[in-house]
């Protein structure tokens, strides 16, 4: 019996256009796509074949999904699990995988640009600013589903690093409450709304009015919001490209 081909394939953020190239070339050839629902454009689903057999996975259990996925391997199709952004961020792949690999179904996975960089470019902003943060904690809120202990939001605060949070925009209350326990009441915030999709919007504002600049913009779901002092205008440069720093490239002056 010959073997299909099984591909996780990240959709990207949002723009049709930011898918890689070999996720563009997967979904095109395709002969069943497992989507995830209303998160992945659905100008991507228009580039699958007319005959490909398509669900969505926003109303399907694991167990329905592994079953979609294991059985038409099996037939010698190619399938395409498809995410959005990176599968590997907040995609719960880890339990798909877990059954695939006891069915012993071979898969590839093929990366996609994540929500949060999407943003970072529609913001404009460097993450990991010289001599003010070089560390980015990506990171949720707890509320239905919990997060470990020592990863709560209090704890995560300490750093004041950059951070960027996923899964939280009905928590603005609370992630606001948590974070101001470390970081000073002023420090910048952004809030990025469906991130490089047509309808994208960006709120700006400080931490202490987090929760009503959500609740004014009536933000609810498919929103990141960022923290920390990167979002200022940047003062401090790096050494990369200093005149007097030497390097295996270049001699200083």
């Amino acid at each position: 019996m010959t073997k299909g081909k099984l591909s996780i394939v990240g959709a990207g953020p949002g723009a049709p256009d930011l898918i890689t190239v070999r996720g563009k070339e997967l979904v095109e050839e395709a002969d069943i796509i497992v989507y995830a629902g209303s998160l992945v454009n659905p100008k991507v689903l228009s580039w699958g074949r007319s005959d490909a057999e398509v669900f969505n996975s926003a109303e399907m259990n694991l167990e329905e999904i592994i079953k979609v996925l294991s059985e038409g391997y099996q037939k010698g199709k190619k399938v395409v699990r498809l995410h959005t952004g990176d599968a590997s961020i907040y995609g719960a792949i880890g339990e798909q995988m877990y059954y695939l690999d006891r069915l012993e179904i071979e898969y590839d996975i093929i990366p996609g640009v994540s929500s949060f960089l999407g943003a970072a470019s529609s913001l404009k902003k460097e993450l990991t600013v010289p001599e003010i943060t070089q560390t980015v904690i990506l990171s949720r809120c707890e509320g239905r589903t919990p997060v470990p202990e020592r990863e709560n939001l209090k704890s995560l605060a300490q750093h004041h690093s950059s951070m960027v949070l996923f899964l939280s925009a009905t928590l603005a209350k609370k992630v606001e409450e948590d974070l101001l326990t470390s970081y000073p009441f002023d420090t910048p915030i952004a809030v990025v709304y469906k991130a490089t999709w047509e309808e994208e919007k960006i709120y700006k504002g400080e931490l202490s009015g987090l929760a009503k600049l959500m609740e004014d913009n009536n933000i609810k779901k498919t929103a990141l919001i960022f923290i920390g002092e990167f979002l200022k205008p940047q003062e401090t440069f790096s050494k990369l490209y200093d005149k007097g720093f030497t390097h295996m490239f270049r001699k200083g002056k």
